[in-house]
């Protein structure tokens, strides 16, 4: 009965402050696992989320004592325990401008967040980002079976914006890996298969080319962007998820895809530059606190 009462205060009040939750920050679901030591996945995502001004709530996925690129850690699924938690959400009818996914390690995770996006994503109010997290360097992730990787076509039919790699957009689309020769030719039939998997838009993100680094933005419906600029020395872990959340933090408040964009390769740029001034190790991802100050003021 008390519990019936809390629901009614709380309906009550979030129509009463309508007008004002307007001005609030705005809200993103971001799943993804979270690791203790080494700057990926949430860890990354939670502090450049914030800095732009966007309030991050944690789906996660797993928890790690360090991320799996150390040659150990503890890892504890959280796969089981991702439909109470949803479920508690739904019956406290939150709401979200945003939903962020990242990596997902199963089938059957693939299968609840798609459930999660069903019941979450309201039609012309929630911006989906799916960053299929699936390999990297022409290499696919052990985890990342032929079944993963269908599901994960099936999940981004759902998404506004897919944030791929040159790898994962490779696996996705059945596409042979190649390290160089990629022509704009060739990078703009890779976006459109994309696409005609159902996304809204297509980042094709790091495509390196000698001294320079290529994003591609392909709208549906337009012409594909390159967006090219100074290639920064250095392979951090984390760079794909730091990229990734400043998109998605931007875009849920109105900011226009290409402009999106060159925010996150301009901060993800700064803060390889600045973890390599500090001698940072590569493993231990970017050093995003000497960098928010930056990010804040793009």
């Amino acid at each position: 009965m008390e519990n019936e009462k809390r629901m009614e205060d709380l309906k009550m009040r979030n129509n009463k402050d309508g007008a004002a939750a307007a001005l609030q920050p705005k809200k993103i679901a971001v799943i993804n696992d979270i690791a203790g030591y080494g700057r990926c996945a949430l860890t990354a995502a939670i502090p450049v989320i914030s800095a732009l001004k966007v309030q991050c709530c944690p789906l996660i996925t797993a928890v790690l004592s360090n991320h799996a690129g150390y040659p150990s850690c503890f890892f504890d699924d959280y796969t089981d325990r991702m439909v109470p938690y949803i479920e508690e959400w739904k019956r406290l009818e939150f709401s979200f401008d945003g939903i962020m996914t990242g990596f997902l390690g199963s089938v059957r995770q693939v299968e609840i967040v798609t459930d999660f996006i069903r019941h979450f994503k309201k039609e012309h109010t929630t911006m989906l980002l799916v960053d299929p997290t699936l390999g990297d360097n022409g290499t696919t992730y052990s985890v990342c079976d032929r079944q993963l990787c269908e599901g994960m076509r099936e999940l981004i039919q759902y998404a506004d914006i897919i944030t791929p790699n040159l790898t994962e957009a490779c696996i996705l689309t059945d596409t042979p890996y190649q390290e160089k020769g990629w022509s704009k030719r060739k990078l703009s039939d890779l976006t459109y298969k994309l696409l005609l998997m159902g996304a809204g838009a297509v980042v094709l993100t790091g495509v390196v080319k000698g001294s320079l680094v290529i994003n591609v933005i392909h709208e549906r419906g337009k012409e594909p962007v390159f967006q090219t600029a100074h290639h920064a020395e250095g392979n951090h872990h984390g760079t794909g998820d730091v990229f990734a959340a400043v998109i998605g933090a931007s875009a849920v408040k109105g900011v226009a895809l290409e402009e999106s964009v060159r925010r996150a390769a301009a901060f993800t740029r700064k803060c390889v530059e600045r973890s390599e001034e500090l001698g940072v190790p590569e493993i231990e991802g970017l050093c995003l606190e000497e960098c928010l100050p930056y990010l804040m003021k793009l």
